[in-house]
């Protein structure tokens, strides 16, 4: 099969481009700039400039192909300027789906995520569930928009498969994951969240279920690649016993960092902030979970995700062999 791949430079696609052309597959992968991305040229991906902003960028090389994957997002935390928010995960939806249906293309997987269902209180929910409050970052929020886009294209009778990755990890993670259990190694992590909870995906994982559910995924259908659900408390205490770091002493409960989120507000548009330490990057940890069940999944496409202490051995002896 011939695919076309958007985010193919990023933590996910990168995964998902190597099991594609792994398998035997053909990946025509949009990227900015080319020479940026000789990682996947070496993999055997076919380049491509373009930009899922720019739709003519992509027409050419989208024609022919067997199917589509539109990984491609904009997942930054705590910026000032979010502007390419909307630019990217709602218009570069818009355009990618757009040009799907007008090239008529058998099908497509698109990654939606499951913060489009911001926090759940505690309740683990599944495809049918419906958050219609407001929603906790421009992150969550322009993915939920870019996500009620894909419902309607599906409405119109586009053949395609949305995806809902819980919280991805793994080596090579670019991410603020990522940032955290490097500062628990290096011992500099001062503290952790009492009760914010996430579905912890590794992300060999959930590139496997994007390929599940091009193949044996029912058009028009949602799966949550969602993981085995974990606090971040109970995840540093898992890797604490994994590398014998000590985890943080000190817990914060939810009314600290929703209390600390309201009080830099004001000051984050004068003083630069690291993003975890922003009104946003407080508030998406002030004891929220992002939670959900991936037994639609397991059930319809056979995925399996792996074990939280299984994912997070891996990831945290390669992330240790990179410390000095």
């Amino acid at each position: 099969m011939t695919y076309f791949l958007t985010g193919a430079t990023g933590f996910l696609g990168g995964v998902l481009a190597r099991q594609l052309v792994g398998s035997g597959h053909v990946v025509r992968a949009v990227v900015r700039a080319p020479a940026g991305a000789e990682a996947l040229r070496a993999l055997g991906v076919q380049l491509v400039t373009g930009d899922v902003t720019d739709p003519a960028s992509m027409r050419d090389s989208m024609r022919g192909v067997d199917g589509v994957f539109h990984v491609a997002g904009w997942y930054k935390i705590g910026l000032r300027d979010s502007s390419p928010a909307h630019a990217v995960n709602v218009d570069g939806t818009r355009n990618v789906l757009g040009l799907m249906r007008e090239l008529r293309i058998g099908k497509g997987v698109y990654t939606s995520t499951l913060a489009v269902n911001s926090d759940t209180h505690g309740r683990l929910v599944d495809e049918t569930y419906r958050f219609d409050g407001r929603h906790l970052s421009v992150y969550d929020r322009t993915k939920a928009e870019a996500h009620r886009v894909a419902e309607g294209f599906i409405r119109d009778g586009l053949p395609l498969v949305i995806v809902q990755p819980g919280l991805i990890y793994g080596p090579g993670d670019t991410s603020g994951v990522r940032t955290t259990f490097r500062q628990f190694l290096q011992r500099k992590l001062p503290a952790v969240p009492r009760q914010t909870a996430f579905a912890w995906a590794h992300v060999e994982d959930v590139a496997r279920g994007h390929v599940l559910a091009m193949e044996r995924g029912a058009p028009g259908r949602a799966y949550f690649l969602a993981g085995p659900v974990h606090t971040l408390e109970g995840a540093l205490d898992l890797a604490a016993d994994i590398t014998g770091v000590p985890a943080p002493a000190l817990k914060l409960p939810p009314r600290v960092l929703r209390g600390a989120s309201i009080l830099v507000k004001p000051v984050e548009w004068l003083v630069p902030l690291p993003s975890a330490f922003t009104s946003e990057g407080l508030r998406i940890i002030a004891g929220v979970t992002y939670i959900g069940t991936s037994a639609r999944a397991e059930r319809e496409l056979g995925w399996q995700p792996r074990s939280l202490r299984d994912g997070l051995t891996e990831t945290l002896h390669h992330e240790q062999a990179l410390i000095v």
